[in-house]
């Protein structure tokens, strides 16, 4: 069974809720809560985020406000997080933005 990767690409907007199984890359705008019991969501350069994250991996590139629950967040350098992240491994590297608290563990 293959792993297939959902894509919400640039100039697409989305205002409720987004519930996935498999991988999700977004690249548009997404006002609502971001859903997946164990998938990986990469949120874009290009991507805007109003609403909460959770799912099994979070890879931020882009922007979002809001909180952030998985079990392994990685902010890249261009990553601004505004809101709480709750996770068991937080990898941040240098240039990331967070305005927020980190509980890790």
């Amino acid at each position: 069974m293959s792993n297939n990767t959902n894509v919400l690409a640039q100039g697409i907007e989305i205002i409720g809720s987004i519930t996935f199984e498999n991988d999700m890359h977004i690249d548009g705008k997404v006002e609502g809560k971001i859903l997946s019991q164990s998938g990986k969501v990469t949120i874009g350069e290009l991507a805007d985020i109003k609403g909460d994250i959770c799912a099994g991996e979070v890879h931020v590139y882009g922007h979002v406000d809001g909180n952030v629950n998985s079990d392994r967040c990685h902010l890249n350098p261009r990553a601004v997080v505004n809101g709480d992240i709750t996770t068991h491994v937080l990898s941040m590297l240098e240039g990331a933005k967070l305005s927020g608290r980190a509980e890790i563990g």
